[in-house]
């Protein structure tokens, strides 16, 4: 009779025993786990027959996955680039033969054409996705941001022509209600929302400094 003995390295064993795929998350992120979850309007309580709430809940976020707001845009004939108005230059205006629907240059911002009467979701609720349970730090928010390539000309003139607009993946810290402005930030190489310290910017920016 032997007496059982426990490798070393036990965790190393475990790891190699795997049965199938997993589902565990091995990336890290700074996005809250609810932030990705889709509003779905359907009854908790399911018929039989019914496909249960979370399945309904896992498949739109899968579909949602899917979509990619530059490419569904392009297949519209929509350049993103051409979405921000610009500086007037007549000097450099292009000649009506090049021109592909509009003589003039787009002038009128986004806003303009904005309408929330179709949100599923308000501001607010928007932003709430960052808290998690038994957290007072409220997390960054996912989303997508038409902005310039280069941050410091952006900074100093967003209307300059020589900038180059793409759909940037963000981190939503804030909103602001008077100006109806959210207050995003760039996700870094790895999708993570950090400061020049490397440190996950919590409730907006905000810290103790002010």
């Amino acid at each position: 009779v032997t007496q059982f003995r426990m490798p070393e390295d036990f965790k190393s064993v475990l790891d190699k025993q795997v049965v199938g795929p997993s589902t565990e998350t091995f990336t890290e992120s700074d996005f809250p786990v609810q932030s990705f979850k889709p509003k779905v309007q359907i009854p908790f309580e399911r018929l039989p027959g019914q496909s249960p709430r979370k399945v309904e809940v896992e498949r739109r976020r899968r579909l949602y996955l899917t979509f990619d707001i530059a490419e569904l845009l392009s297949r519209q004939g929509i350049d993103s680039n051409e979405l921000m108005p610009r500086h007037y230059d007549p000097d450099n205006m292009p000649p009506i033969e090049e021109t592909k629907d509009s003589v003039f240059p787009i002038y009128l911002p986004l806003k303009v054409f904005d309408n929330n009467e179709y949100d599923c979701r308000t501001p607010e609720e928007w932003i709430s996705l960052g808290l998690e349970p038994g957290s007072s730090d409220r997390k960054p928010v996912p989303g997508k941001a038409l902005l310039p390539t280069d941050d410091v000309l952006g900074h100093e003139d967003p209307k300059n022509q020589d900038l180059i607009y793409e759909w940037i993946n963000v981190g939503v810290l804030d909103y602001d209600k008077e100006t109806e402005l959210y207050l995003v930030h760039k996700t870094d190489m790895n999708g993570l929302v950090r400061d020049e310290e490397g440190r996950p910017i919590l409730n907006g920016g905000i810290t103790a400094e002010g």
